[in-house]
């Protein structure tokens, strides 16, 4: 419930705003609720323990007993500082996550009559695109009545995928949408500059 301005009467919340309430991912101290623990720590002979007593123990140490492993008969619980400890698993999630590859998709668009030269220049770029470890979506883009050209851009992307074989290796073959005809190309391992 929100106050009302100038009023001392509660409204209910409107337009679907609910209060942020924020899961705690770890029972800490009062919260446990397995009547006996496991308690591993530093200074902490590791045993089974009532939880009244394993609480005490973190509570003499200025720490928090944190329920680490739910789902062990007794559970397991650790006598750390639970702030310090959060940001210690936020920091692991984090480098998880910037550990974690970008696939990086670069796009090369072809008409239904590119020249030679056109198709040279985009099969280089390709390649550099390749090297630095992006794939690469190249497409036909086939504008007003040149759809009726769409062999032509199949053979046009086929041609592409050889001229990249030694670098690439096709994903999805080409794939009419609409007006434009896709094709993948994923760089080949262990081709890339990096």
């Amino acid at each position: 419930m929100a106050f009302i301005p100038g009023s001392n009467r509660p409204r209910p919340y409107s337009r679907g705003f609910r209060p942020r309430v924020v899961e705690e991912p770890y029972r800490v101290n009062e919260r446990i609720t397995s009547p006996r623990v496991r308690v591993v720590g530093e200074n902490i002979k590791v045993d089974v323990y009532p939880i009244q007593v394993a609480i005490k123990l973190a509570q003499d140490q200025g720490l928090d007993l944190v329920e680490i492993s739910p789902n062990a008969d007794p559970p397991v619980c650790k006598v750390i500082d639970y702030s310090k400890f959060k940001y210690e698993q936020k920091k692991k999630q984090k480098e998880i996550k910037s550990n974690a590859q970008k696939t990086v998709v670069k796009e090369i668009r072809f008409g239904p009559n590119t020249d030679e030269h056109d198709f040279n220049f985009k099969v280089k770029h390709a390649i550099n695109f390749l090297k630095e470890g992006a794939k690469v979506k190249s497409y036909v883009h086939f504008a007003g009545r040149s759809i009726v050209y769409k062999e032509r851009g199949e053979i046009l992307l086929l041609k592409f995928a050889q001229a990249l074989e030694e670098v690439g290796k096709v994903e999805q073959l080409p794939k009419l949408e609409g007006k434009r005809m896709y094709m993948m190309v994923a760089p080949k391992p262990g081709v890339s500059k990096k």
